[in-house]
């Protein structure tokens, strides 16, 4: 039976949630779209957490309503102990485009009015909150969130505010407090007056309240932190509850811990050889430009998203190319609009016309369109979990498709990967 539940808010970080639970030996599947009622029930038969990857980071909240609420419904009634909204781990958000906080409110409608945890810290990826301001490390140096030089001036949701409790609070009208680093030497006691606050009483015009709490900021700068913190919000429950839990795959990181102390990691194997490799790009990072480069200077094919792009990329392979690379550098405004489904017919087209069986999608918005665009039912975690590259990790699609059916997939976020990650993948073995 399911023991975890999460909606990602983009394709790359749910990849990275499904690893998180999958590294400690829970059966972890994620979703691609959500199913009918009846087959969601027999998937958690079979798997210990059950995801599914959205597009919320990319929608106004209006549309997040849409998006959000049936998926959470669903993986509600499906009795998790832990319902998880996964957001990045540099809380990629404003409150006009994906609203962390309208999600916090959508979450709380569906799992109730609990105070909700929140731990966008994930170490293990230089991502860090010390007395609720966050952290992020970049070519080899920390920097305080709103100064860090990719997040402080990304293009959707540029970050001019490294105290989360501030960040978060110009998305909603609920109160966010915190619990610091200097009380988790009780963090147990300390965690439960701060979630379970006094009622106050009640009267004719006040039903009983919690005090006015809607989530609770926490920090992190050790896995021991996420082991800890996950063991909490796991035990700060009632046998009946759904927590409604918010966070990076740090908080997947903890929950799983707790879940699973000492377990060991589940994946669905990978054809044990490297291969040739298609990568699709949406991402105008500066990480993937150099990515794009490193590859070029490999020999590998690079072609701009055009007309002709998948007819020369099949041709490429034909001819025996190792990789090749179809990007979006140089369209203009007015042309990103068509970026998912021309990088998706990319897809379609090399796969079965040059029987390409690994292909990267960079971006975290892209891949999520694109995948949609694609005929391709859900994603497992291929090989060890052992990842390619920090926060990149090789995973294998369902679908109905044949030339889509068990195919090699790479989600890749912008900032992240190794700078020779493409090349690395084509000789990954797993």
């Amino acid at each position: 039976m399911v023991e975890a539940a999460f909606y990602g808010d983009d394709f790359t970080g749910s990849t990275d949630a499904m690893v998180q639970f999958a590294r400690v030996g829970l059966r972890a599947v994620l979703l691609v779209t959500l199913p009918s009622a009846p087959e969601l029930r027999e998937l958690a038969e079979r798997y210990d957490v059950i995801g599914v990857a959205g597009i919320a980071r990319s929608l106004p909240p209006d549309e997040q309503e849409t998006e959000l609420r049936p998926v959470l419904e669903a993986l509600r009634d499906l009795g998790p102990r832990v319902l998880q909204y996964k957001v990045c781990s540099t809380a990629d958000s404003s409150p006009t485009r994906g609203s962390i906080g309208r999600a916090l409110e959508i979450g709380r409608e569906v799992c109730g009015p609990g105070v909700v945890p929140i731990l966008i810290a994930q170490p293990e990826l230089g991502r860090y909150t010390v007395f609720s301001h966050h952290f992020a490390a970049e070519a080899g140096t920390i920097h305080r969130l709103d100064r860090q030089p990719t997040m402080s001036t990304h293009p959707s949701t540029p970050m001019h505010e490294s105290d989360l409790r501030h960040h978060l609070a110009s998305q909603t009208t609920l109160h966010l407090t915190a619990l610091h680093l200097t009380a988790y030497p009780n963090l147990p006691t300390t965690y439960t007056a701060l979630t379970n606050p006094q009622p106050t009483r009640p009267t004719t015009h006040s039903p009983v309240t919690t005090g006015g709490v809607g989530a609770v900021v926490l920090d992190a700068l050790t896995d021991e932190d996420l082991r800890a913190l996950g063991k909490v919000i796991l035990r700060d429950r009632t046998a009946a509850e759904v927590t409604f839990a918010i966070g990076s795959g740090g908080l997947s990181r903890a929950l799983g811990l707790a879940l699973r102390p000492g377990g060991g990691a589940v994946g669905s194997g990978t054809s044990g050889v490297g291969g040739p490799v298609l990568v699709v790009s949406g991402s105008q990072s500066r990480r993937t430009a150099e990515q794009i480069e490193h590859a070029r200077a490999a020999g590998w094919t690079v072609l701009p998203l055009g007309e002709e792009a998948s007819v020369r990329a099949v041709a490429a392979f034909s001819a025996g190319a190792e990789g090749v690379v179809v990007h979006t550098n140089e369209l203009g405004p007015d042309e990103l609009r068509r970026v998912p489904s021309a990088l998706a017919e990319v897809v379609r087209s090399v796969t079965a016309g040059a029987g390409v069986r690994r292909v990267v999608v960079a971006g975290g918005d892209t891949s999520g369109q694109v995948l949609r665009q694609l005929a391709i039912s859900a994603l497992e975690l291929a090989g060890s979990p052992r990842p390619i590259s920090p926060g990149v990790h090789l995973c294998r699609a369902a679908s109905a498709v044949p030339a889509l059916d068990g195919l090699e997939v790479l989600l890749k976020p912008g900032q992240l990967g190794d700078i020779d990650l493409f090349t690395e993948f084509q000789r990954w073995s797993g």
